[in-house]
């Protein structure tokens, strides 16, 4: 298969160099089986008024959001991972949005297959923060080491590992306070993998920002690749904002209060309309590189 408003402590803040740094992050640090990670929140800004255009734009959202709801009702849409649901996505998103259509013709359909428990892919994911692929992957098959494999990322587990020994495989001291904060608010009860997949979005993203090192792009990754919820926007990647963009033919690269609107059609699967914006940057970029050879 081929990732907000941030707390303003303990957090690292990074732009992205290029827009398959913020897609290939999106994949890597939630789904083992990818290459590239990174973590790309954004602060927040002051957004500037909409132009004339923009109100325009965002008044055939609203309108959008309307005949959404009323042919999908929320309650009713289901994991990305379950059988025929991708189906439902690509009918919807191709009558929502003709432009978008087009993008998905041209692409193969996504897959939400991967089934790591919660706490795993949230371990992961803060390891393989702002590392190149290589040595994050590194670092992660040492680590599971310690822990005994996958099977033994429990938060015990990762509680009973001092700073030091993990220094010793290259984790940093900040980083090993993230995984020990992480497993603490599992130890105390309050997360669990129980109650992560029973939070609605809007509870899950306040309980994991409360968490040293996890911001609101890196829970919005876990919510579409570990977890396969449909209906995710990530307003703070480079790679969707910029695919947005380049497919309505956007001036500056849109605000997250823009995003929300131009890409409230898509509605309830904007987790699906955003894989596609990963792809059509892969796609510029490729031919880019190809042009240039």
């Amino acid at each position: 298969m081929g990732k907000p408003i941030t707390r303003s402590h303990s957090r690292s803040i990074v732009e992205p160099s290029s827009t398959l740094q913020s897609a290939a992050a999106a994949n890597t640090s939630l789904n083992p089986s990818s290459s590239s990670s990174s973590k790309i929140p954004y602060r927040p800004r002051k957004i500037r008024k909409l132009s004339t255009t923009n109100k325009i734009i965002a008044a055939a959202a609203a309108a959008a959001a309307t005949a959404t709801t009323n042919s999908f009702p929320l309650s009713t849409v289901k994991p990305l991972s379950v059988k025929g649901e991708i189906d439902l996505a690509l009918e919807h998103l191709r009558k929502s949005d003709p432009l978008l259509s087009t993008l998905i013709d041209t692409n193969k359909p996504p897959t939400f297959d991967s089934q790591s428990p919660p706490f795993l892919s949230l371990a992961r994911s803060i390891l393989y923060q702002q590392l190149a692929p290589n040595a994050a992957k590194s670092i992660y098959t040492r680590f599971l080491t310690l822990c005994g494999g996958e099977a033994g990322v429990l938060p015990e587990n990762v509680l009973s590992l001092s700073a030091l020994q993990l220094r010793e495989i290259g984790i940093s001291g900040r980083k090993a306070s993230y995984l020990h904060d992480l497993a603490d608010k599992f130890r105390n009860g309050s997360l669990s993998d129980s109650s992560i997949l029973e939070m609605n979005d809007d509870t899950l993203l306040t309980s994991l920002t409360a968490v040293k090192g996890i911001g609101v792009w890196s829970v919005h990754m876990f919510m579409i690749f570990s977890l396969h919820r449909p209906d995710v926007l990530p307003v703070g990647d480079l790679g969707v904002r910029k695919g947005v963009q380049n497919l309505y033919g956007l001036k500056e690269l849109p605000q997250p209060l823009q995003m929300e609107q131009v890409c409230e059609k898509w509605r309830p699967y904007r987790s699906v309309g955003s894989w596609y914006m990963w792809r059509l940057m892969e796609t510029k970029a490729l031919a880019k590189v190809t042009k240039k050879s």
